[in-house]
């Protein structure tokens, strides 16, 4: 009999264990003021806290070192304002490597979390710090909790069929900025300018990471059924994530879908999918139609660019994307990020 164990790669677990795993591992206890729990393509939990919902969210920054604490408390803020919340509580475990650390870099993350949480009126609540073994850079975990009036919440399962599907911003964002921080000397060594690489790493905070102010926008001036943050595995993945939490097929318009230069440059030069990457900053709504033109000039108006990208349908027509030249397929997508490949 063989011991070799199933190798996995670096990235998200396949949907199909994962759907197993939740299945069978389960605390055997019953709370009827948990609201929402564990389920593919809802990236928090939600809590009946009597007058209001708690919403409780946790993430990990792993692939960059750079501004790591902006990182790691944006991607958690992104999740928490999908369900329509408002964030107020952080706390992170500071992972650290016993090669590389000192105290300058603990200061630095530590600096980072807390004036990053300030800017956007969130307190700092605790956490852990260590170094760790066997780690080559530092890993933030953080955790993040918000309140959001009932009638307000905002689930991925609220999806239904005949919405239209809109992407805020442009895909692969996060991505940018984090190749652009993590490959610069190879990027110059390639021949591409300290200027294209300071762009990419800017993707940071310009168009950045954050959907807060998007979320915000959506939920207190429009009726939206679902919201979703597209990290690893990208737009697809992201867009798979919500039809499957809401038992809907979905058509997409690749021809709509925003690319912007440099992570289409990117793509080119270390050969990705740009619709399967990393894109924190995007953000999935879906919603009436007839109420997305206005979203849409609002977002304008606010400095954030915004398209139709497809529309949600019956569950029985599956997972489509139309290329740029009409022609229909099957929407192929991968938990496995294509950042991977450059790690």
């Amino acid at each position: 009999m063989s011991n070799d164990k199933k190798k996995f790669v670096l990235g998200k677990i396949k949907h199909e264990l994962l759907d197993k795993l939740l299945k069978e591992f389960t605390s055997g206890v019953s709370d009827d003021r948990v609201i929402m729990g564990s389920k593919i393509g809802e990236d928090a939990a939600v809590i009946d806290m009597g007058d209001k919902y708690l919403v409780a969210k946790t993430d990990p920054i792993t692939f960059v070192t750079d501004e790591i604490g902006y990182y790691a408390v944006n991607i958690n803020v992104n999740d928490v304002a999908c369900t329509g919340a408002i964030p107020k509580w952080f706390q992170s475990t500071i992972l650290l490597p016993e090669k590389d650390t000192d105290e300058e870099l603990i200061r630095n993350i530590f600096n980072n979390i807390h004036e990053t949480c300030k800017s956007m009126n969130i307190a700092v609540i605790g956490g852990h710090t260590e170094v760790t073994a066997g780690l080559d850079r530092p890993i933030v975990v953080g955790s993040l909790l918000g309140e959001v009036e009932k009638e307000s919440l905002v689930s991925t399962s609220g999806v239904k069929p005949g919405d239209v599907l809109l992407l805020t911003k442009g895909i692969f964002i996060e991505g940018t900025s984090i190749i652009g921080r993590e490959k610069e000397q190879y990027l110059i060594e390639k021949g591409y300018g300290s200027d294209f690489v300071k762009r990419c790493k800017n993707y940071l905070f310009d168009p950045g990471i954050s959907v807060f102010k998007d979320a915000l926008l959506a939920n207190q001036h429009f009726n939206i059924n679902a919201m979703h943050d597209p990290t690893e595995g990208g737009l697809l993945t992201g867009i798979a994530e919500m039809a499957i939490a809401s038992d809907t097929g979905v058509e997409i318009l690749e021809k709509e879908i925003i690319i912007l230069p440099e992570p289409l440059e990117l793509s080119k030069i270390f050969k990705l999918n740009p619709l399967n990457t990393i894109s924190s900053g995007s953000l999935l709504i879906a919603m009436d139609k007839k109420e997305s033109p206005e979203y849409i000039d609002l977002l304008k108006k606010n400095g954030i660019t915004a398209a139709e990208i497809g529309y949600f349908q019956s569950k029985s027509k599956g997972l489509v994307i139309k290329d740029k030249n009409g022609k229909k397929s099957r929407m192929v997508y991968s938990e496995i990020d294509e950042i991977t490949k450059i790690f």
